[in-house]
C-alpha cells in the first residue's frame, strides 16, 4: 500500500493467535460483578417482540471521511473521530479525552494512541462535560490492538468504528447506518415501540437508554425483580434477574450459561445454543440487548458483559493496525 500509512515504523508485533489471550483485556473491561440478591417467586416476561432483524447495513465509505490523508503514528496507532451528528453538532462542539488531554475535534480530529491495556477513549458532544458521553475501549500491546464498542452500561450516542489494518483489511463495527441517519427522538422512540413492556422504563427521557443489570424496575425490590426466575429455575440456575443481566453471583464465571439465559437458548442442546438464529425467540429474554444487535453492522453488539460468547461482541484486532476511525452520532 502507498500512502503516509505506510511510512509508519513496522513493529515486531507477534501473530495474533500467539497473542489471543490479551483479548479478555478487552472483554474484562466489560465485566461486571454486582450484588447476589436472590429473588423471589417468578414472573413470566411478555412475549412478541419482532424477529431477528436482517444484518445492519454499513456506512458508505464517506461516512468515514478522509481517510487518505490520516497521518502515521509517532506511538502505535493513529484513530480519527468522525462527525456523524447530522449537523446537530459542528466540529467545534465534538470532544474527545484521553489520557488526560481534552480537545474539539475541529482542533484536534487525531489522537496519537501509545501501547495501553484497558485505555478508553470518551467522547462527548456539546461540550466536554456533556451528559451526551460515550466511550471506546481499548488494548493496544506487543503492537496488537483490541478494540471494542460496548452497550454493557447503556446507551448515550450512536458509535461505530472501521479499524484498517496495514494489509488493507477493514474490520467495521458499531451501530448501523440507518440508526445513525434517523434523529435521536427516532431512535428513543424506536427502542420502545421494539421491546417489551418491561424494557421500556429503561429509557431516561433523551439521554440515555439503560442497560437491564442497572434498570430500578429489575433490580431488587422492582416490579420486574423476577422476571428471570421461573426460567432461571427451570435450566437449575439459582442466579436472580439483575445477577442474570449482569451475569454476576453464580454466573460470574459461567460465560456460556449467563449467555443461554440472556438469549433464552439455555434450555436447548448444546449445538443450538450456539446458533444466532435461536437467540432472543422466546421471552423471558435480554430484549434491550436484542434491540442492539438488531441495529448494528451484522448483527454484532456488546449488550451484556458475556455477549461476546459466540463472537457475537464488537471486538476488532489486528496485528498491523494502520488507523482506527471512530464515528460519533446524536
Amino acid at each position: 500500500m502507498t500512502s503516509a500509512h505506510s511510512r509508519r515504523r513496522r513493529r515486531g508485533a507477534a501473530p495474533i493467535h500467539v497473542l489471543s489471550s490479551l483479548a479478555l483485556v478487552v472483554t474484562a473491561m466489560c465485566a461486571f460483578t454486582g450484588p447476589s440478591n436472590a429473588a423471589p417467586a417468578a414472573d413470566s416476561g411478555s412475549a412478541g417482540t419482532k424477529a431477528v432483524q436482517p444484518a445492519g447495513d454499513k456506512p458508505p465509505e464517506d461516512f468515514w471521511g478522509d481517510v487518505d490523508n490520516i497521518p502515521p503514528a509517532n506511538n502505535e496507532l493513529t484513530v480519527k473521530i468522525a462527525n456523524q451528528t447530522n449537523g446537530q453538532f459542528p466540529d467545534d462542539k465534538v470532544f474527545w479525552s484521553f489520557n488526560g488531554e481534552t480537545h474539539s475535534i475541529a482542533e484536534q480530529p487525531y489522537i496519537d494512541l501509545p501501547a495501553v491495556e484497558a485505555g478508553r477513549i470518551d467522547i462527548h458532544v456539546g461540550s466536554p462535560d456533556s451528559e451526551y458521553t460515550d466511550f471506546v475501549e481499548f488494548t493496544i500491546k506487543d503492537g496488537v490492538f483490541y478494540g471494542n464498542l460496548t452497550r454493557v452500561d447503556g446507551y448515550v450516542l450512536p458509535l461505530a468504528m472501521r479499524l484498517h489494518s496495514e494489509d488493507g483489511q477493514n474490520q467495521e463495527v458499531g451501530e448501523d447506518y440507518e440508526l445513525f441517519k434517523q434523529s435521536r427522538e427516532d431512535t428513543f422512540k424506536q427502542f420502545s415501540g421494539e421491546v417489551p413492556e418491561e424494557f421500556q422504563g429503561l429509557v431516561d427521557g433523551d439521554k440515555k437508554i439503560e442497560a437491564p443489570r442497572s434498570g430500578a424496575d429489575f433490580a431488587p425490590g422492582g416490579k420486574y425483580e423476577n422476571y428471570f426466575n421461573d426460567y432461571a429455575q427451570s435450566v437449575g440456575v439459582g442466579a436472580s434477574t439483575q445477577e442474570i443481566f449482569a451475569c454476576s453471583g453464580p454466573l460470574s464465571e459461567d460465560p456460556a450459561g449467563c449467555a443461554g439465559l440472556n438469549r433464552h437458548v439455555a434450555e436447548l442442546p448444546e449445538d443450538q445454543q450456539a446458533d444466532p438464529a435461536n437467540f432472543y425467540k422466546s421471552a423471558p429474554a435480554n430484549y434491550y440487548a436484542k434491540f442492539w444487535h438488531d441495529h448494528s453492522i451484522d448483527n454484532r453488539s456488546y449488550g451484556f458483559p458475556y455477549d461476546d460468547a459466540e463472537g457475537q461482541d464488537t471486538l476488532v484486532t489486528s496485528d498491523n493496525p494502520e488507523y482506527l476511525v471512530v464515528a460519533v452520532g446524536y
